[in-house]
């Protein structure tokens, strides 16, 4: 029997209002025009600019995360980050409606690999405006052993033979942008020296959320049709300082995309249209 198995089936509810202002700010961020209005469909993948879980500096980690425990489990292990998720959009949300989302944990699971002992654990979403579910979610967290040392940094490469192709320059400023607009205190992202000399990496993080808005965005405007599921995996962590590619290829289905630094891609997505 796990640990954690009385966390499997928790569930809970928040509810926030779909604001304008925020998808207008990534949007330019990103380099738009930041237009958007109330009534407007949100855009796809927007609903993490929401639902902030805000907590005082006493119930925060030393990582600047939430303190582990409460709605999810308290996993000893250090290291913890978002490593992927499935995503279903059954109909449109607009901006300025009142959205619930139900949350509930459907999976722990534990494993040990080369890098040491890992702990999914598996998140449904359920977003609602009121008309029946909108969008529903799978999102796996992953919680790892201290780093056994800094990973290397990796080599820039031209932009890959790809039908798509778009390239993005992660510097510290969109970093810190894209934590402040999802309330994400977590300090690889904008902490250089605790990235480096406490989580082993070389330069900080690329928000896993903000390479799989960069791949959503670009399939959107690819494609030419509306984006029903989106799934997406973390393959390894993309760094700042480094020009990341953005880059899709179609398929019977949609399409395949993904982001690329270096040699390897660091995140991987199939879109779906159909």
């Amino acid at each position: 029997m796990s640990v954690y198995e009385d966390w499997v089936g928790r569930s809970q509810t928040a509810t926030d209002v779909l604001d304008p202002a925020r998808s207008n700010a990534l949007d330019m961020a990103l380099g738009g025009a930041g237009a958007l209005t109330a009534g407007d469909a949100l855009p796809l993948l927007d609903h993490w600019l929401h639902f902030w879980d805000v907590k005082p500096p006493a119930a925060l980690g030393t990582d600047g995360h939430p303190a582990k425990g409460g709605f999810l489990p308290p996993v000893p292990l250090p290291r913890r980050m978002w490593a992927g998720g499935r995503l279903t959009f059954l109909q449109p949300l607009h901006l300025g409606e009142t959205v619930t989302r139900t949350s509930t944990i459907t999976a722990i699971t534990e494993k040990v690999g080369k890098s040491g002992t890992l702990v999914f654990v598996t998140v449904r979403h359920e977003l609602d405006a009121g008309g029946g579910i909108a969008v529903s979610e799978e999102q796996d967290l992953v919680y790892r052993d201290p780093a056994p040392g800094v990973l290397p940094l990796p080599v820039a490469v031209p932009v890959p033979d790809a039908a798509w192709a778009e390239t993005v320059a992660p510097d510290p400023v969109l970093l810190f942008r894209y934590s402040a607009l999802t309330m994400n205190g977590h300090r690889i992202h904008y902490d250089r020296p605790y990235a480096m000399g406490e989580e082993g990496y070389p330069a900080l993080v690329v928000h896993g959320p903000l390479q799989a808005a960069l791949l959503i965005r670009l399939a959107g405007k690819a494609l030419g049709r509306p984006v029903t599921g989106f799934d997406f995996r973390g393959q390894q962590p993309a760094f700042d300082g480094i020009p990341l590619h953005v880059c899709g290829n179609v398929t019977d289905q949609g399409g395949e995309f993904w982001t690329q630094q270096g040699e390897a891609k660091n995140m991987i997505a199939t879109v779906r249209t159909t």
